[in-house]
């Protein structure tokens, strides 16, 4: 078996590099040439434990190589963003040039599949545009039990920083056009998941992985509002949550900045964007956790006030803030839809030139905040300088510090570092 991977990022690389790793020749194909060469080297351009050894020695077996164009194969996994844009339309575009890259190569017998994160209805788009462009083959419709080409959903349910270990134990929803499909979906897999296989058709395997992150999602929004009443009633939410964790059907989550990620702070407006009368508490889910990054300013801003009225020698021009954390969530790399990211770049319209940035899985600065001129500086470094100090992020690696931070009263703690 030959196996494309469309796409080499965070889901799509370590799936084409598990795929090698169980000798099964994987050609990975991706728009990015520094993404390519990267691999190519035997290196990686993510973060993901465990990853990079696999990668090196796939290359080096020759099991795994990177190109900018597809090639024929048996089986074609797409796992290509799929952001919203404006209104929180989402945008299936990506997924839409994948399918024109590769209907060239297709032939009778090859199984196509989407890992991507859709809005319900997009594998059946999919088809339409395969069929279009590929008129001398068949494809699967509901009820048909042949086709030349079979095409499935199945995605992705991996959470970064494990991706490798859960890409091999989780379970798989595998969505067929037609029975027959996801049952070759799941030989495809077979060469390596050792989870069980839960097959059903491709409109609810897309919705699935919907609810599975707005579920999430709306769980989150409740420690954040309740963060936030707790805030305004003087109530320590941390100790709230803990005590009213131990009544035995009550699991509330932790607090923090907002919600972010590839998944949860995007994947629930697909739902409200096709079914918006319905969706109403995934909506008001996503007004609440994306309203808190504004609440974390309003708190900062509090705090600037607070520490120039016990320091009236200073002024709000050289107010120094040091912010902890930049990625979406703890001890990864990842930034994408980060809470932080969005705090620490508001912060820094504010007080320009006065904002530096603690974070030791980020080596560079993305260039939105860069261009902000916040600086990123070392943990060590950060009592010398700061007057204010922002946790944004509970990596593991700021435990260090943890006992200077509660001795300052300049610390505003949004995610219980400090409890």
């Amino acid at each position: 078996m030959k196996i494309s991977v469309i796409g080499l990022g965070y889901v799509g690389l370590p799936t084409a590099a598990i795929f090698a790793q169980s000798k099964v020749e994987v050609i990975g194909v991706d728009i990015i040439p520094h993404v390519i060469d990267t691999i190519n080297h035997g290196e990686i351009h993510i973060v993901e434990p465990g990853l990079e050894k696999i990668v090196k020695t796939a290359i080096r077996e020759g099991y795994l190589r990177a190109t900018s164009a597809p090639e024929h194969a048996d089986a074609f996994l797409i796992a290509v963003p799929t952001p919203f844009k404006d209104n929180y339309v989402p945008d299936i575009s990506y997924i839409k040039s994948a399918a024109l890259m590769i209907a060239p190569f297709l032939q009778k017998g090859n199984i196509v599949i989407l890992e991507s994160t859709s809005p319900v209805g997009t594998t059946e788009q999919m088809v339409a545009w395969l069929s279009e462009l590929r008129p001398d083959l068949s494809f699967p419709t509901s009820g048909d039990s042949e086709s030349d080409v079979h095409i499935a959903y199945c995605p992705e349910r991996v959470l970064p920083g494990k991706v490798i270990e859960e890409l091999v134990r989780n379970d798989r929803v595998v969505g067929g056009v037609t029975p027959k499909c996801a049952l070759l979906a799941e030989k495809v897999y077979r060469v390596f998941v050792k989870g069980a296989f839960l097959h059903t058709n491709v409109r609810t395997a897309e919705m699935t992985k919907l609810a599975e992150n707005s579920f999430r999602d709306v769980n989150i929004a409740f420690a954040n509002e309740l963060s936030m009443i707790c805030d305004k009633l003087d109530i320590n939410v941390w100790e709230l949550i803990k005590l009213a964790n131990h009544h035995p059907r009550v699991n509330i989550l932790q607090p923090g900045s907002g919600v972010g990620g590839h998944c949860i702070a995007v994947d629930p407006w697909f739902i409200v964007n096709k079914t918006p009368e319905e969706a109403r508490l995934i909506k008001v889910a996503r007004i609440v956790n994306d309203s808190k990054p504004e609440w974390v300013i309003n708190k900062v801003n509090a705090k600037v006030v607070e520490f120039l009225q016990n320091n009236p020698d200073r002024k709000i021009t050289d107010v120094k803030i040091a912010c902890f954390g930049l990625t979406f969530k703890p001890d990864i790399d990842d930034v994408r839809e980060s809470p932080a990211m969005k705090i620490v770049s508001k912060l820094a319209n504010t007080y320009f030139g006065n904002v530096y940035a603690i974070d030791s899985h980020i080596t560079r600065l993305p260039q939105n905040i860069s261009n902000l001129s916040v600086k990123l500086i070392d943990i060590k470094e950060v009592f010398h300088i700061a007057d204010i100090f922002v946790l944004l992020v509970n990596h593991k690696s700021f435990n260090k510090v943890r006992e200077d931070l509660l001795l300052s009263n300049s610390t505003v703690d949004v995610v219980g570092c400090l409890y």
